[in-house]
């Protein structure tokens, strides 16, 4: 007896998906913390927003660009990063789209002339990037693509309230994205292992509580500043450090590695006292931990793939060292990523012309940091330091 037999060839299992490329996009305004306070009347200081964040600067869009024009522009910088390589597939990780519909990821392909290739937005907040580069990762392993652009792209600006002390200080715009293709597992950018968990019952901690499904915009509103960013500030700080601490220790067993042996370490960068938590509760020595809070401020989903385009850490690690990627956002929803260190040079694309840094009429000024001209193979955004001291806070 016969049987019917498939003769479709099986789709092609790739080791690992491997970073081709690292892009960037920021806004050239800075805004120093006497800025932030004076826009928004707050009740507080430069010192207190330093001492308690660990943030002395960030970047904000200028009116009219959204959270798309940061998209486009750390995507194109990607592709120039990896040699222009088309992708076949885009995500877009953010939390503030430039719509609530349609996703702001089809718009981002079109302008960077990719056709009609697949392209859909990822909504896991801070943790977006990983969320969404672990999407892309298996769908490399799969077969089903060779060449998928992840971005991830804010504008906190347009959510947050700078009347709110405890979020206008916090929050800045940027974006960042690679590239990954087929390659083998001991390759310098190989993503080898993730882990990804939420529990829903914290999503009242990080929300913005109108203009949903559950409060449509036409009724009235459950409170006068809902479509307003809000943070229950001190259960997040818990959640956080204990989330991300027993992901990353999840994510280095799947990878067999012992927290000692991690060169480069980079967590979301929410608070550098969160950071400073999770680094000492791993064991990873100080000066393996690398970030840019300090110039750039919490730019959420952005946060991560900003500090793995910074040309400073770049510099500081060596291609194929083992590296430690952690994240914790709203829903709450979290993700760790073991790769290593990618073998390529980031590449910076600012979204419009340059501005002066901006500051307070009494306060000084906020030093500018050299701005990096516009589809440049030779820098990432200048400004974050390698390595922030740890705070004794």
């Amino acid at each position: 007896m016969r049987t019917h037999e498939n003769t479709a060839a099986p789709p092609t299992v790739t080791p690992a998906a491997v970073i081709s490329g690292i892009g960037s996009c920021l806004p050239p305004r800075v805004v120093d913390n006497d800025a932030v306070i004076a826009r928004g009347a707050l009740l507080t200081d430069p010192g207190w927003i330093r001492a308690r964040t660990g943030i002395e600067r960030r970047r904000h869009v200028s009116p009219g660009t959204s959270t798309g024009d940061l998209a486009v522009g750390a995507g194109r910088a990607a592709l120039a990063s990896a040699g222009g390589v088309r992708p076949d597939l885009v995500l877009l990780a953010t939390s503030t789209p430039d719509h609530p519909c349609p996703a702001t990821a089809p718009e981002v392909a079109h302008r960077l002339g990719l056709g009609t290739v697949g392209a859909f937005d990822v909504s896991a907040v801070c943790s977006g990037f990983l969320y969404a580069l672990a999407v892309a990762a298996g769908l490399v392993r799969g077969g089903v693509c060779a060449a998928p652009l992840v971005i991830a792209a804010e504008t906190y600006t347009a959510i947050v309230d700078p009347a709110d002390r405890t979020t206008a200080p916090i929050f800045g715009d940027g974006a960042g994205a690679v590239l990954l293709r087929p390659g083998g597992r001991d390759e310098p950018g190989a993503v080898l292992a993730t882990d990804l968990g939420s529990d829903g019952a914290g999503r009242a901690a990080i929300t913005i509580p109108g203009g949903g499904a559950r409060h449509p915009r036409h009724l009235p509103p459950p409170g006068p500043d809902a479509h307003f960013f809000h943070m229950e500030g001190r259960a997040v700080y818990a959640h956080a450090v204990r989330r991300m601490t027993r992901s990353s220790e999840a994510v280095l067993r799947r990878a067999g590695w012992g927290a000692p042996s991690v060169r480069a370490f980079i967590g979301h960068q929410a608070n550098q006292r969160i950071l400073d938590s999770v680094g000492d509760r791993l064991g990873i020595a100080p000066d393996h931990r690398y970030g840019n809070i300090r110039e750039l401020g919490n730019t959420a989903a952005a946060s991560v793939p900003l500090v793995l385009a910074d040309p400073a850490v770049h510099r500081a690690v060596v291609p194929g060292e083992r590296t430690l990627l952690t994240a914790f956002g709203g829903g709450f929803a979290w993700a760790s990523t073991a790769l290593t260190w990618p073998d390529v040079r980031p590449v910076a694309e600012e979204p419009d012309a340059g501005q002066p840094t901006e500051h307070s009429a009494t306060g000084p000024p906020a030093a500018e940091p050299d701005a990096a001209p516009a589809s440049t193979s030779t820098s990432a955004p200048a400004a974050s330091p390698v390595f922030v001291p740890s705070s004794p806070l």
